[in-house]
């Protein structure tokens, strides 16, 4: 029954408000008092935010990590919790808000301040998880809805979404912020990479790894080869070091649509099938073949390649 369906059929997160109805109605399944003001008042500060709106800030200027992929991460965390839910792990109020503010804030750190003229929010990427702890803590440093250990919870719960973090090795206050951490780690890597146009918006990515200074990929095309590696990873992390917690997704796609599959997991294969089939069958004019969707003139207007790959040596597979 799910190859019948797609995520974007059910909710297009690339239209906020229509995500933000969906992740109020699935808290509100959880806990039925959810308080919905709340979170709807950040979650507007945090659109203004990314809009340029914001007090002190630019808007958003990085097109791989954009409010849609905000968006993505936080209602696949919303449906994470609420599969997780369905199975007897009871979340309260306050705990459901802060999985769905973490993911609302995670990428926060891609924003520059106003004062900040030089490049783009990239030149931030290996550094933006601890300058969006530092967001989330100001923006409550006058508010005492969270404590200084919610703020503790907070920071772990975003480093979790770190390539490379250790999920054994953080503080957190209780097992129930350890399962929410793991949540947000695999809200990040499902929600980007089962995305309607993750093939697309790697070649943003790529730009943005340029800037930043990550420097393991040689062209766009390396980086769309090392996907389909970096997929098989993803599959490892999801099960080891997030303890499998996205199998909590199919209760929530059986409960809520009447689908009986993981839906994030079907997407994904679909996106690295595709993936592999492009770079197979045209490996010099490979961009071309990516021209779906809504993507097409801000590749191509503000692309850095003709299409073609680089000189250096195609990596295996």
């Amino acid at each position: 029954m799910g190859e019948e369906f797609q995520l974007a059929q059910l909710v297009d997160t690339s239209n906020s408000e229509a995500t933000l109805k969906e992740v109020l109605y699935i808290s509100a399944l959880m806990d039925p008092d959810f308080q919905n003001g709340p979170f709807i008042d950040v979650f507007s500060d945090i659109k203004r935010l990314f809009n340029g709106c914001y007090p002190g800030y630019h808007a958003c200027n990085t097109e791989y990590h954009d409010f849609d992929h905000t968006c993505a991460v936080m209602l696949a965390m919303s449906r994470l919790m609420h599969g997780a839910f369905l199975t007897g792990l009871l979340f309260s109020g306050r705990e459901i808000n802060m999985g769905i503010i973490a993911a609302l804030m995670h990428d926060t750190g891609y924003i520059q301040e106003l004062v900040d003229h030089d490049g783009t929010g990239a030149k931030h990427t290996l550094t933006h998880i601890e300058r969006s702890v530092d967001f989330l803590r100001d923006y409550y440093k006058k508010d005492s809805t969270y404590d200084a250990g919610n703020m503790k919870d907070f920071a772990s719960i975003l480093h979790c979404t770190g390539l490379t973090a250790k999920v054994i090795e953080m503080d957190f206050s209780s097992e129930k912020m350890v399962v929410i951490g793991k949540m947000l780690g695999t809200a990040d890597l499902v929600g980007q990479m089962a995305g309607r146009l993750y093939p697309e918006k790697l070649l943003f990515l790529y730009r943005e790894f340029v800037e930043g200074g990550v420097s393991q990929f040689k062209s766009e095309w390396d980086l769309l080869q090392q996907t389909i590696g970096f997929s098989e990873w993803t599959k490892q992390r999801l099960a080891g070091e997030f303890g499998g917690v996205d199998g909590y997704m199919i209760h929530h796609f059986r409960n809520r649509w009447d689908i009986d599959a993981d839906l994030y997991r079907e997407g994904i294969r679909r996106n690295i099938d595709y993936i592999r089939d492009v770079l197979s069958r045209h490996p010099d004019d490979f961009i071309e073949y990516l021209r779906r969707g809504r993507l097409n003139e801000r590749i191509f207007v503000n692309g850095t390649g003709s299409g073609k790959r680089s000189n250096s040596k195609r990596p295996s597979r």
